[in-house]
Parts: structure tokens; C-alpha cells; sequence
């Protein structure tokens, strides 16, 4: 299994921003498509807390369930990408 998680949803513009900063960032993730209704996603509610999405696990680093594209997007580029300690 990926150390990247992300729980996401087809057709979600805001896991495509992710998916867009994963992919500028050439990081190897694990995708799992959730359900579109609400009521259906437990595990991600399991995982995060609530039951939106987009939704990372990054198991290397701790992060059991951190959701906000914005919020994802900035932590993947502090820990991987030019906000990185070198």
C-alpha cells in the first residue's frame, strides 16, 4: 500500500486540485473512489471525521485524515515539493 492516501469522488474539482499538485509533484498515491452520496462515505468519516472529500492519509508523515483541497494542496508542496526542508 501507497503512503498517500486519498479518498476521492469522480468529477470533484476540488480532488482534481489535489490530484493536479500529486501529480506536478510526481508522487505515487493510492486513489479510493468513494461513494456520491454523502450518507454512503463511512469510511471516510472513519478516517477524517467527517465525510467530504477530498481527503488525504499520509501515513509517513502522520496525517490520519486531512481534508480542505487548499489545506492538502500547501502540505504536499511544504513536505514534498519546494516548501521541503532539504
Amino acid at each position: 500500500m501507497a503512503d498517500l492516501v486519498l479518498y476521492e469522488l469522480a468529477g470533484c474539482p476540488y480532488c482534481a486540485k489535489v490530484k493536479d499538485k500529486l501529480s506536478e509533484l510526481d508522487l505515487e498515491y493510492e486513489s479510493v473512489m468513494v461513494e456520491g452520496d454523502k450518507s454512503q462515505r463511512d469510511e471516510v468519516e472513519e478516517v477524517s471525521g467527517q465525510r467530504g472529500v477530498p481527503v488525504l492519509v499520509d501515513e509517513e508523515h502522520g496525517v490520519d485524515g486531512m481534508a480542505e483541497s487548499d489545506d492538502i494542496v500547501d502540505y504536499l508542496d511544504e513536505t514534498y515539493g519546494s516548501g521541503a526542508a532539504a
